[in-house]
Parts: structure tokens; C-alpha cells; sequence
């Protein structure tokens, strides 16, 4: 039985999805103004390794992840470097998606582009005036938070508090320092958009109501992102989508902790964050995705070289059991049916506690000693040794970190191969893809398909 923390409710809670088989799962997304660090890479992995587990569990899973492609960081870059925002914002998304191929994260299903759907964040910010939530000075339009009753039940901040923390300039027009904008009025030089209300751009916490229920409903299972954004970000998600429909906007909270350096937060604000693509120049990106794993998600987790190196060491024991397996078994083919459920019940338990993935690699070493020990052993239990090595396989794909022959490792013409039968695969000429599999095979090349892409085993004959 899955269970996970609900930051709402602030306890574990056995996970039902609103629809049987189904998961509409929101995760806050880049604001594209530069590359992103190793604290933004902790939330997309997490995410990316909680979305691969509920698929494992059976859920057709629909993964929506925003891109805010308008705001005042994307301005204030593309005024310093007297470029345009949209330049900026194209430069940066296209770098993001870079990044996550290279990290080995999952596309999502859906990535929405604010500047993409104006229309429809002028629209619920029309139902939220309509309903008496939001007024309107100047041009600019606020979000009134006294009007809803249930404002701060997320992060657990009274009033007083809530208006205290309220991380916004205090302007004299609103009706309260906690008001929050919906639409901004245009400035010299600025880009904007038609409205009711005059030239202008969405705020902030709109964008993410309006493209999260556009795609996913009004109310929907798993809204994700970093703990830093309970307040006042998703609190003000919650209360002007509640305001506008009468409805639940999510069932489960879901917050990762925070990437510490020297027990201070990760943060551009703060100066002390490190891009993953400078990180990538030292270290190899499973081994960013085995660190970031190595704690459960909800907990802080201190970053730093000698972290990195010890997460490699670990990651090379898991590539040593790929490799004996690869010289020791000829046969890799997965089994018919997998009777051996011990390792998979060790597994979802880690993982159904709130999706643990410390425990959960725990149980993958434990596996890895049995294998080993099979493998060394005079008389193998083949069909033993098979379903362990197949539930190895699975376990590590899950989490991301299952071992591929590195290009260097492979003749140019295999590579080819790979490339025409990917091509003949998304063509859906199957006939096309087997018959280039069978000539791989021939040459010591398995190829394993799996929902995230095809990974290329090279398998070395027993003689």
C-alpha cells in the first residue's frame, strides 16, 4: 500500500487517485533566465523518480510541468545583456531540456509556456472578479486574501504571520499587504498583452493555476515542487483556484527538502549554488541522480564534492554487478514470469513509504551481494539468478540509474544500427527494428526497450 506525506494535511496518507489507474501529477517547473544549479536538479529528479515508481505501480501517469517564460528575472537578464525576453526565455528552456536528456530525466507529458496561454489566465482571473476574490487599481489586478477564509492551511501560517512573510513590496493601493497580483500593468519596454484591464503580463502564481487545471482539471491528484515554495507560491496557487471553481484544487502536497551548502539553502539569491552543468564536468549524471536519491526527498541534503565522490563509489559497485553479469550469463532476456517476489516486496515496501529511496537502494546492494554470490557460486541456480538479475534491472531503472554502454564503447557502424532502428521504431516499422535487433544480437549487442528509451547492453560470450 503506497503511502505518502501530504504536505496539506501534513501526515502520510494511503494514496488513492481521484481516478482508479489514473495519476495527474503538476510539477512546478524553471523560470528560464539562466542554467539551472544542483538545488533545482534535486526537485526534477525527485519528481522524475516518484512519476517512473507510479507508472512501476501500474498508474497511467499525466505529468504536466510549466515553463514560466515571462517574468521579472527573464526582463532584468534581457535588459543587462540588451537582448530581448523572449531570447532570453528561448535560449534558457531549450538549455533546460538539455539538461534533463542529460540527467537521464523523463520529458513530461506536457510542458506549458505561460507566455502560450495568456488567454486562458485571463480568463480565471475574470471568474475570480466576477466571484468578488479580486479587484482591480490602475491597470494592475490583486487577488483580496482576506476574503478567502482557508488562506495559509498549507504552509500553517495564522494571519498575522501570513502578512508579516508576505514577500512582496508594499504598495499603499492594495487593500492589504497580503494581496497578491493577478495581472501587471505594462511598463516602458516591457512585453505585454491585451486585457480588459490594459497592456500587461500574469503574475506569477497564475500561470500555474491556470495551465495546471487547463491540462490536468480543476481538481487534480499530485501538485509537486521544493519546499521553499509552500509559502507564498503554492499557498496562493490554492486560494485563487478554490475561489474560482468551489472546488479542491489538489489532493496531495507533495515538497521536496532543500540542497544545503554548509547548512545555508541552495540558492542563486544567496550566491551559493553550483549549475549542473559545471558539476557535469567532474561528475557523471547518474552519479548526481544516485546523490540526490541517497536521502529520502523530504530531508535536507548537504552538497559537496566529497558527497559526490562517495554517491560514485557507491554507483560503481551497482556498474561492477553489470558487468560480472554481462561476462558471466548469456542469456538476458528477461523471464516469463516473475515467481521470485522477495526482492520486489523489499523494494515497494521502501518505496510505498512515502517513496524512501535510501531504503530502497539498500535493498538494491542486498540484492547485488546475492547476485554476486550466485554468480561465484560452482553450481548456479540459473532460473534464481535470472529473476534476480531481471528485478536488479527493474529496481535500477526506476531509479534511474541503470547501467548503458557509454558511446566510446561501441564501433560507430553499432551506433548506426542503434540510430536506424530508434528511427525505424518511431516510424512503427517494426518488421525493420527486429530485423536490425537480430543483427546486433549477432554482434554482441542486447538491446533492452523499456518506456524511457532503449538501452544498449553489450553482452560479452561466455566461452
Amino acid at each position: 500500500m503506497l503511502r505518502v506525506y501530504n504536505t496539506l494535511t501534513g501526515k502520510k496518507e494511503e494514496f488513492c487517485s481521484l481516478v482508479p489507474g489514473k495519476v495527474s501529477m503538476y510539477n512546478c517547473g524553471p523560470t528560464v533566465y539562466d542554467y539551472f544549479h544542483a538545488g533545482n536538479a534535486r526537485n526534477f529528479i525527485v519528481f522524475d523518480v516518484i512519476r517512473r515508481y507510479l507508472k512501476h505501480k501500474g498508474y497511467k501517469v499525466t505529468f504536466v510541468q510549466n515553463i514560466t517564460d515571462i517574468d521579472d528575472k527573464i526582463i532584468n537578464r534581457a535588459n543587462k545583456e540588451k537582448v530581448s525576453a523572449e531570447s532570453i526565455a528561448n535560449k534558457y528552456t531549450d538549455a533546460f531540456f538539455e539538461d534533463l536528456e542529460i540527467l537521464g530525466i523523463t520529458k513530461p507529458d506536457i510542458c506549458p509556456k505561460a507566455t502560450e496561454h495568456i488567454l486562458d489566465i485571463i480568463s480565471l482571473i475574470k471568474r475570480l472578479m466576477d466571484a468578488g476574490f479580486a479587484y482591480q487599481v490602475d491597470g494592475d489586478v490583486f487577488f483580496e486574501v482576506g476574503k478567502f477564509s482557508d488562506y495559509g492551511k498549507l504552509s500553517k501560517r495564522s494571519f498575522d504571520e501570513t502578512e508579516q512573510c508576505a514577500r512582496v513590496e508594499i504598495d499603499k493601493r492594495k487593500k492589504s499587504p497580503r494581496d497578491f497580483a493577478l495581472w501587471k500593468s505594462a511598463k516602458p519596454d516591457e512585453p505585454n498583452w491585451n486585457s480588459p484591464w490594459g497592456k500587461g503580463r500574469p503574475g506569477w502564481h497564475i500561470e500555474c493555476s491556470a495551465m495546471s487545471m487547463k491540462y490536468l482539471g480543476e481538481t487534480f491528484d499530485i501538485h509537486s515542487g521544493g519546499q521553499d515554495l509552500i509559502f507564498p507560491h503554492h499557498e496562493n496557487e490554492i486560494a485563487q483556484s478554490e475561489a474560482a471553481t468551489c472546488k479542491p484544487f489538489v489532493k496531495y502536497w507533495l515538497h521536496n527538502g532543500f540542497l544545503n551548502i554548509n547548512g545555508e539553502k541552495m540558492s542563486k539569491s544567496l550566491g551559493n549554488f553550483f549549475l549542473v552543468r559545471d558539476i557535469l564536468k567532474k561528475f557523471k549524471p547518474q552519479v548526481i541522480r544516485y546523490f540526490m536519491m541517497s536521502a529520502h526527498y523530504r530531508s535536507p541534503l548537504d552538497f559537496s564534492d566529497k558527497s559526490l565522490a562517495e554517491s560514485g563509489k557507491a554507483l560503481e559497485r551497482i556498474e561492477n554487478c553489470f558487468d560480472n553479469i554481462r561476462r558471466n550469463i548469456k542469456d538476458l532476456d528477461a523471464p516469463q514470469k516473475n515467481t521470485h517476489i522477495e526482492w520486489i516486496n523489499k523494494f515497494e515496501e521502501a518505496m510505498d513509504d512515502d517513496f524512501n529511496t535510501a531504503s530502497a537502494l539498500g535493498v538494491v546492494f542486498d540484492l547485488i551481494t546475492e547476485i554476486n554470490s550466485l554468480i561465484a557460486g560452482e553450481s548456479k541456480d540459473s532460473a534464481k539468478l535470472k529473476l534476480d538479475v531481471f528485478n536488479l534491472e527493474t529496481f535500477c531503472s526506476i531509479l534511474g540509474i541503470l547501467p548503458s554502454i557509454e558511446d566510446k564503447e561501441l564501433d560507430k557502424d553499432l551506433l548506426n544500427l542503434i540510430e536506424e532502428r530508434t528511427k525505424a521504431r518511431i516510424k512503427k516499422d517494426w518488421q525493420e527494428a527486429d530485423r536490425i535487433r537480430v543483427l546486433l544480437e549477432e554482434r554482441g549487442v542486447v538491446l533492452k526497450d523499456n518506456p524511457d528509451g532503449t538501452t544498449a547492453w553489450k553482452r560479452i560470450k561466455v566461452i
